[in-house]
């Protein structure tokens, strides 16, 4: 049984798939669920002796605020299941944070979500540096995907 589980969610279908997957794997009172959202920061574009793409502090304070509402969905959601949830509001590239929190943290189990009409559910898998998830943490990742249909 796994006894700390990292819960990445966005507020996408894709990573309602991870929040009911967790659910679904009834880990019990005793389990650590810690639940992520990710605020990726804006990438500043330089262009010579230009800058373009520079998010002002109104918008990037308006992302937390809208990212910290979708965490508090969440952690609410997992919560009503019974399950003792620490949420975490991070800043940064999403695969990153993830291996991060999987070593302060102790994680034993990932679960992450992916659409099956996408190639890969990049925002989760791969990192700026092409970082490919599965590579960067030494845990077990579970991977969340939309039920076929019938």
């Amino acid at each position: 049984m796994y006894s700390k589980i990292l819960v990445a969610y966005n507020g996408t279908p894709e990573s309602r798939h991870a929040l009911q997957e967790c659910i679904r794997l009834a880990p019990g009172a005793s389990a650590e669920i810690h639940l992520l959202v990710v605020v990726t920061p804006t990438p500043i574009v330089l262009a010579g002796e230009f800058v373009a793409a520079v998010p002002t502090v109104d918008e990037e304070l308006a992302e937390k605020e809208a990212m910290a509402q979708v965490l508090e969905a969440g952690r609410k959601l997992l919560e009503e299941a019974d399950l003792r949830v620490t949420p975490h509001l991070e800043v940064g590239e999403p695969v990153n944070v993830i291996a991060d929190l999987v070593n302060r943290h102790g994680i034993d189990l990932v679960i992450v979500g992916h659409s099956r009409k996408k190639p890969f559910a990049l925002r989760w898998w791969r990192g700026s540096m092409d970082a490919v998830l599965v590579d960067k943490v030494r845990c077990s990742v579970l991977v969340a995907a939309e039920p076929k249909a019938a």
